[in-house]
């Protein structure tokens, strides 16, 4: 089976509460490392998280009350990965468009908010895509523009931009490569908000273990995310975020309609909150891969 499931920035930030970057984790599983042939793709991640526990502020005891989040997000990405070589890598470029709704009430905050809109743009001019006899890497660099509504607490926009480093490798454990494992790393330097609060930076790991049976690949995926730097500016503390999570993926290919869909599901079972409060829920994500 071609595998064309590949890496780097999917979807925009799910929670107004979770400010430490705009890159949320469980959009790439099994292969994520692995860039796809050269052509034109569309690929668009739907997801839901729901979460009705928040950490506490500079720490990992919740929040008291009734306090819960849903979003349903859509990001709509379009990449291009060309016959051109770099550094030995098929070169590439790529976009997303994320639209999503978020409803959000913290009860021990007196909070509760509900928008709908476009998130903010991500661009990344640069992907590169290795390809070994028995392993797969990738790596790429982009933006993140401010360039959604930030002014509610459920608004789809972060209020700041961003740059985001990816870099990561898959590999095939037998000749046939129907097991697999891949590991995808992310690193983003956020600017600042109005006001002069400035998020600390952020680590996102994916890793996946996949097997094929047939057409059909499932496998174990699972994330971890760690904020690496202190906030800084008015409101900020010395305290870092961190998430963890682990799942089930499921991906089938239909290459007669140039298709692939993939299925996934994560709950988090751990989180420690930075300066703000910080979610832990469950994920659902569903991909659809269309070769254009």
């Amino acid at each position: 089976m071609k595998k064309t499931i590949f890496a780097a920035a999917a979807l925009t930030a799910l929670m107004g509460a979770h400010a430490e970057g705009h890159y949320v984790p469980g959009v790439e599983g099994m292969q994520a490392a692995s860039v796809p042939p050269p052509g034109l793709y569309y690929l668009g991640y739907m997801a839901n998280y729901n979460a009705e526990q928040f950490k506490a502020p500079g720490g990992s005891t919740a929040l008291p009350g009734e306090n819960k989040a849903t979003i349903f997000a859509l990001a709509n990405r379009l990449a291009w990965i060309s016959t051109t070589k770099v550094l030995g890598a098929d070169f590439g470029m790529e976009t997303i468009v994320p639209v999503q709704s978020t409803s959000l009430t913290i009860k021990a905050a007196g909070l509760s908010d509900t928008q709908s809109g476009f998130g903010d743009v991500y661009l990344g001019p640069v992907v590169l895509g290795w390809h070994g006899a028995s392993w797969d890497a990738v790596g790429a660099a982009g933006f993140w523009l401010k360039s959604a509504d930030s002014s509610a607490p459920a608004s789809a926009g972060k209020g700041f931009s961003g740059t985001m480093l990816t870099g990561g490798a898959t590999y095939y454990f037998d000749a046939s490569k129907t097991i697999t494992g891949s590991a995808l790393l992310r690193y983003e330097i956020n600017d600042s908000k109005s006001g002069g609060f400035k998020p600390g930076d952020q680590v996102s790991l994916e890793w996946g273990f996949g097997k094929a049976m047939g057409a059909t690949q499932v496998g174990l995926v699972g994330y971890e995310q760690m904020q690496v730097s202190s906030d800084s500016g008015t409101g900020a503390s010395s305290n870092k975020s961190e998430r963890h999570a682990i799942g089930v993926e499921v991906a089938l290919p239909l290459m007669s309609a140039g298709v692939i869909l993939k299925a996934a599901a994560y709950q988090e079972y751990k989180a420690q909150a930075g300066t703000g409060a910080e979610p832990m829920g469950n994920l659902l994500r569903f991909t659809l891969v269309k070769f254009l």
